[in-house]
């Protein structure tokens, strides 16, 4: 069996029997976590382990855990700070805020892997013009340099604690007000700007190779009509194409406001995989997933590109191995030390 174009979510802290049914569906691949998910350490790597047993290949685990406002599981976790603080440390001292971004990345991916999540979808590339409320702090910086910086500095983090890195969100969400979970952005700014600019941090992180990308709820009106997530010239001509991408793409929730008018569901899902996404992202419609599977199973089920295989998490540290390693301690201490100005 392969795994599914869908990554879908769950109601609660348990899988119920009808959860366990959805996700053995063919079209099914993946599950993203969220706080309603979550109650401990304990509790929420059983809920893995029982989604992990449900069928092989098993299912892509994923959770959004960037730190700041963005950190789905907190009591038990290390509580990470908005990465906008390293890019505070940057303006003053770049060394040293490097250092602190592989630490952040390491002890952030090493937390989720003890307790069997895959990868986060982190971390942001975005640059923070002041305008994005929904951004803001949860991006490293307003300028490229220190974004990519940082970022590749964190990437590196997570990649020694196993975990694959998904950039976000391409090509750019940071200059525009509106939140495309309840509306459509639209950036007016030509070409230009946006390729001198924000497809910097994603062009340098692609060429340090960069695993997987997430592309924006947001239409570019001045480059294409549709939105970057269902756009065929956003995704296979300027990133597959132009910037050389050979990574997961992997849309954003396609229940979010910004991917309405495209139409119902199984036709954004449609749309997201035909523009060029490996898999489509739908979240916070439970009752929804029966009927959207049985919309799309008469459709060509696409075959499991070998690029969503490589974001399965690796040599993980139990929850108890991990309290008593060293550098998890110092980790922690650094990460906490410097969240405190």
């Amino acid at each position: 069996m392969t795994i599914g174009p869908l990554m879908i979510d769950l109601k609660g802290m348990t899988l119920d029997p009808a959860e366990r049914e959805l996700l053995r569906h063919p079209w099914v691949g993946g599950v993203i976590l969220f706080s309603r998910n979550y109650e401990s350490p304990e509790q929420i790597a059983a809920l893995i382990d029982s989604i992990h047993t449900l069928r092989g290949p098993r299912l892509l685990v994923a959770v959004d855990h960037e730190g700041g406002r963005v950190q789905r599981f907190r009591e038990g976790f290390t509580s990470l700070p908005p990465v906008r603080l390293l890019g505070q440390i940057y303006d003053r001292d770049p060394p040293q805020a490097r250092r602190l971004a592989a630490i952040t990345g390491w002890l952030m991916a090493a937390e989720l892997r003890a307790v069997g999540v895959d990868f986060s979808f982190a971390p942001v590339l975005d640059l923070d013009q002041g305008v994005s409320r929904v951004i803001g702090d949860r991006a490293f910086h307003s300028e490229p340099d220190a974004v990519i910086a940082l970022s590749k500095a964190y990437v590196r983090g997570m990649a020694w604690a196993g975990m694959a890195a998904v950039g976000k969100h391409f090509p750019g969400h940071g200059s525009v007000a509106a939140d495309s979970h309840v509306a459509l952005p639209v950036d007016e700014r030509p070409w230009q700007q946006i390729r001198e600019r924000d497809l910097l941090p994603f062009e340098r992180l692609i060429s340090a190779g960069l695993p997987a990308i997430m592309p924006a709820h947001v239409r570019y009106a001045s480059v294409d009509l549709l939105p970057a997530g269902f756009s065929p010239f956003w995704l296979e001509e300027v990133l597959r194409g132009q910037l050389g991408f050979q990574g997961a793409i992997i849309s954003d929730d396609l229940g979010m406001a910004g991917a309405a008018g495209v139409g119902g569901m199984s036709e954004r899902v449609r749309a997201a995989l035909s523009a060029g996404c490996d898999m489509a992202l739908v979240c916070n419609d439970p009752h929804g997933y029966a009927p959207l599977l049985d919309e799309l199973e008469g459709d060509h089920l696409p075959g499991t590109p070998a690029r969503l295989l490589r974001l399965y998490g690796r040599y993980p540290l139990t929850r108890s191995q991990l309290s008593r390693n060293s550098a998890w301690q110092r980790a922690v201490q650094a990460v906490t030390a410097y969240a405190r100005f």
